[in-house]
């Protein structure tokens, strides 16, 4: 019984060409400015051990039209508004500084689509949500940042073989439902660790300190994700498919300056 998921599959990149003939009116209609480029008007900050809105170690900052997460904390910044049915444009770099258990790990931070709940519920840090991790040689993996629970799933098309145990998506796959967990980017190296400036043989990530464009297209229940231009994930009957905003600060210096969401 493949009918099905193929089905879904097949309506999903029928909507995403649809939606990359109509891009041009989305961007001159009801664009939202998540960052204004001054300051963090619109999102609250919650660290973990500290709560919402208690950053002393300035952990989320802005300055020269960039927000600069630190990563000196573990926690995350989260919008105020929820939203469904969009398309978010998120332009990122890496710093330099390293934190904690992660100081010699790769780089790591993430963008959590869908996020509910109570604040702090996923680790102490962040809202169960669906992340779009953002990790050097992962950058576009979804993470089911949820309570093990049918209420937070996805299902991807994945390739045959696991890689490290862990599903890879491949658009041609066998359909596969987790509701923790992840499923990997498409070309993520077989050979990746967790080091320190990992970068694999078909990595679309730009050498660290240089700016990355990530999209993410979260249509009803399903969401795409590409990096500087390539799809290189996708998932369909995402759960929940509505919810708030929050950007991780997980160990690693990360820089942002744009986060646009296009309503569709």
């Amino acid at each position: 019984m493949i009918i099905k998921p193929l089905s879904k599959r097949t309506n999903i990149l029928f909507a995403f060409f649809l939606f990359t003939i109509s891009s041009s009116w989305s961007q001159e209609k009801g664009k939202i400015d998540l960052f204004n480029q001054k300051n963090l008007d619109g999102w609250y900050t919650y660290i973990k051990g500290r709560g919402t809105n208690d950053d002393p170690k300035k952990v989320f900052t802005v300055a020269n039209k960039k927000i600069r997460v630190s990563g000196e904390e573990w926690g995350c910044i989260t919008s105020n508004e929820e939203f469904s049915d969009y398309k978010i444009i998120v332009e990122f770099k890496w710093g330099n500084e390293t934190f904690a258990h992660r100081k010699t790990k790769a780089m790591d931070s993430g963008l959590l689509l869908h996020s509910i709940g109570k604040d702090g519920a996923a680790g102490g840090s962040w809202m169960y949500s669906i992340e779009c991790n953002l990790i050097e040689g992962g950058t576009g993996d979804f993470i089911v940042v949820g309570d093990k629970t049918n209420d937070f799933s996805i299902t991807s098309t994945v390739a045959s073989q696991l890689q490290n145990g862990v599903p890879v998506f491949k658009p041609n796959g066998t359909p596969k439902t987790i509701n923790y967990g992840r499923i990997n980017w498409i070309n993520r190296d077989p050979k990746w660790k967790d080091e320190l400036g990992f970068r694999g043989e078909k990595d679309l990530e730009k050498k660290v300190g240089k700016w990355n464009k990530l999209i993410c297209i979260a249509k009803k229940d399903s969401i795409s994700i590409f990096l500087n231009g390539k799809l290189v994930n996708q998932a369909y009957q995402v759960k929940p498919s509505k919810g708030r905003i929050q950007i991780q600060s997980e160990g690693a210096e990360i820089f942002f300056r744009r986060i646009d969401i296009y309503p569709l």
